[in-house]
């Protein structure tokens, strides 16, 4: 079941330059390692050691942050849209 990921500027150089990927899983945490096998690196940019999403990257499915629902194991459906945004910080 395919769902398209938005992925930030900064991370498009593992994308060849795309802003939008097309993914398959029925979970953030299955989206993420089916990423990974089509853009080598991408899971580590997004996640830590443990796996589990660094503190400075933000995933919304359909504008709802995976944090206020069950992060990784949240689940997804086709036509859903995933966008990756890197925490913007500052003073």
């Amino acid at each position: 079941m395919p769902v398209h990921v938005r992925i930030p500027a900064p991370l498009r150089k593992l994308t060849n330059e795309q802003e939008l990927v097309p993914a398959e899983g029925a979970t953030i945490g299955e989206i993420l390692t089916n990423l990974n096998a089509s853009f080598p690196g991408l899971f580590d940019r997004i996640c830590d050691d443990s796996g589990n999403v660094r503190r400075f990257v933000n995933i919304f499915v359909n504008d709802e942050d995976i944090r206020f629902l069950q992060e990784k194991a949240t689940t997804v459906k086709e036509g859903d849209e995933i966008s990756i945004v890197p925490a913007i910080a500052g003073g």
